[in-house]
């Protein structure tokens, strides 16, 4: 579990820690943080939907949770996407952001259902997910993010999905963890493995 430095209220998980769907593990990592262990979740879809939410359990076909309710935890999973969480004085958000939702602005979307509610994010946290040194793409991802490649280690084509998640939080305080799931140890990673498991990230009030 990663815990982000002068962050209370942002964790991201790792593969040591296990399944956090199964509600027993669950229970001992929020014990750990001492938050409740029933929490808000998402469907992800890949897409922009950003949805409220004030009690536990799955929302259907989002890629955004927002909430103003101190003690409800919002949980997001990911393995080589971009688990973003947001913070603002009195509500918190998490974002699910794979290279077609930072491309169609889900984190500026997050941003937006925030404002909109009366709450301003002052502070972001990028976690864990491929890097620009192993994300390997095509030209349908470097079109999508008109034309921004940089090169992977291997001199191949790639996206920087951490600098694109960046780019939509200008003007919060940004946190960036810059660990690859992909070649940085104790991370699950469809790419590397083609492993169904998931790290899950999580924010509160």
């Amino acid at each position: 579990m990663i815990t982000t430095p002068a962050y209370a209220g942002a964790a991201f998980g790792t593969s040591a820690d296990g399944d956090l769907a199964d509600p027993a593990i669950r229970a001992g990592v929020a014990g750990e943080l001492g938050i409740s262990d029933d929490w808000a979740w998402m469907s992800q879809v890949h897409g922009t939907n950003v949805v409220p939410v004030t009690e536990p359990g799955t929302t259907e076909a989002a890629d955004g949770l927002v909430t103003g309710l101190a003690g409800l935890p919002l949980a997001v999973r990911t393995a080589d996407c971009v688990p973003v969480v947001l913070h603002a004085p009195r509500a918190v958000g998490v974002v699910h952001a794979g290279w077609r939702g930072l491309a169609a602005g889900v984190v500026a979307a997050a941003i937006d259902v925030m404002r909109r509610t009366g709450q301003d994010p002052e502070r972001a946290a990028i976690g864990p997910s491929i890097g620009p040194c192993c994300y390997e793409v095509g030209d349908e991802v470097i079109a999508a993010f008109d034309g921004r490649a940089v090169q992977t280690r291997q001199g191949t084509p790639s996206v920087d999905l951490w600098s694109e998640a960046a780019a939509q939080l200008e003007g919060l305080e940004v946190w960036r963890a810059d660990l690859c799931t992909y070649c940085e140890t104790g991370f699950h990673s469809f790419r590397a493995t083609g492993t169904a498991a998931r790290q899950t990230s999580v924010g509160w009030l």
